[in-house]
């Protein structure tokens, strides 16, 4: 009984510890309306792929319809990024998700009425980049004003992981059924309610008012500045780089999951909605290992790995004709791809000087979603030259490539990031020449 009992505590130790940053309330509470909201955005994302490919048959379409959703990210991202870093946070926040709640109820309206076709996807496509330019910075440069113990941010960015995946694993699999009961435009009423609850939990937050310093300088000088930033230290430059690659050749698999599930597998939206699904749980699983991690040091090798490792899965889907294989694998692409994304997140949300934190983030998510519209754009017209499964098998292959090209370069790039993670108090810092020489060699993890 006293053995089960001390095993008890530690499992509600272990538990208490994967989820120590739900210990902040304002964090708690944008959690709990994230993940609600969260679940109607992929009923929309299935439900649009889903309705896009009905209505024209095309995979280039499909591809068309990713890029007009993408390109503002990219276009204005950056200057999006200069703007979040003199604004409030916030009051943001609150202003970009009543948009886009507008934006879910318009696509329902013209859905529900039979009035939508490719044209009206596209255009309200568009509005949701334009949303999302402002909103992906701002959401992710929040993420610290909601955390009090900075300790807890790399569990944070983690969680919020798990709650994006969480939902991409739900969400999927009710749009499969959902399409077939109340159709496209039943999923876009729900989505646009959805947001009533992420809208609720952001005023209901205590937040400390912090002061910003005032900005004097012109906004594309401070841009200048932000680039110069990002690119002329290494280790941001390759992790940005290494994102914008993935999500430049492997990430637009998802604009040709219908196509692989109704002409490759001979399925319908349930086999969409069960590959989305597979993808989302392994996202999930490497959202549980990356918050159970107690520090960043190592994620530069983590990075390179899942990056690896999302690049065989999409080989290895591309290659499977039987839906329980393509099950697998696809949650072997929802694990490296989202441990790829959010261990790159936290590494640069680490690094980052607090004043450049908004125009990092603004190009993190242009390197994240801006590239992707050129993605799917690229993946669309290789689909309809080459077909969906060698097209994804492409991307695969260079996201092999590109994780072997910065693991080439991780040597110099931890010796670079290794004062930082000092200052920080992340590694401990080095007291004398014998201690140098000590830890240069056991500390091969930055």
């Amino acid at each position: 009984m006293e053995a089960q009992g001390s095993g008890s505590q530690q499992a509600r130790g272990g538990w208490r510890f994967l989820l120590r940053a739900l210990g902040h309330r304002n964090y708690r509470l944008f959690f709990a309306g994230q993940s609600v909201s969260l679940i109607g955005t992929w009923l929309t994302r299935v439900a649009t792929s889903w309705l896009v490919y009905r209505l024209s048959g095309s995979a280039l379409m499909l591809g068309i319809i990713g890029f007009c959703g993408q390109l503002p990210t990219f276009l204005l991202g950056p200057i999006a990024g200069v703007w979040v870093d003199r604004w409030n946070r916030h009051r943001l926040l609150v202003v970009t998700q009543v948009l886009a709640m507008l934006q879910s109820f318009a696509l329902a309206v013209l859905a529900l009425t039979g009035h939508i076709t490719v044209f009206h996807v596209a255009w309200l496509s568009v509005v949701q980049g334009l949303i999302n330019a402002f909103d992906m910075p701002a959401r992710q440069s929040f993420v610290v004003e909601m955390i009090e113990d900075r300790a807890d941010l790399p569990n944070a960015i983690a969680l919020n992981s798990s709650m994006f995946n969480g939902a991409r694993l739900l969400g999927p699999s009710v749009a499969g059924a959902l399409i077939a009961w109340v159709g496209e435009g039943g999923c876009f009423l729900i989505d646009g309610f959805s947001y009533l609850a992420v809208i609720a939990s952001l005023l209901a937050m205590r937040l400390t008012v912090r002061p910003r310093a005032q900005r004097s300088q012109h906004v594309l000088t401070e841009l200048k500045e932000g680039f110069n930033y990002a690119f002329r230290f290494a280790p941001i430059r390759a992790v940005l780089g290494l994102l914008a690659l993935v999500s430049l050749m492997g990430m637009p698999f998802t604009v040709l999951m219908p196509v692989m599930a109704s002409q490759v597998l001979h399925g319908g939206p349930h086999t969409l909605g069960f590959l989305m699904a597979a993808s989302g749980l392994g996202a999930l699983g490497g959202a549980v290992f990356l918050a159970s991690r107690r520090t960043v040091r190592g994620f530069g090798t983590v990075i390179v790995s899942t990056a690896a490792t999302f690049g065989l899965g999409l080989v290895a889907f591309a290659l499977s004709r039987n839906v329980p294989l393509s099950l697998v694998t696809m949650a072997l692409c929802g694990f490296g791809m989202m441990v790829t994304m959010a261990a790159s997140n936290t590494v640069l949300q680490t690094i980052v000087e607090e004043r450049m934190r908004g125009r990092l983030m603004s190009f993190y998510a242009m390197a994240f979603m801006g590239t992707a519209p050129f993605g799917s754009l690229l993946a669309g017209a290789m689909a309809a030259r080459v077909g969906a499964p060698a097209t994804i098998a492409i991307g695969g292959v260079a996201c092999l490539l590109g994780a072997v090209w910065v693991r080439l370069k991780l040597p110099r790039l931890r010796e670079q990031v290794r004062p930082i993670y000092q200052r920080l108090g992340i590694i401990p810092e080095v007291a004398s020449g014998m201690q140098s020489t000590t830890r240069s060699v056991g500390s091969t993890e930055s």
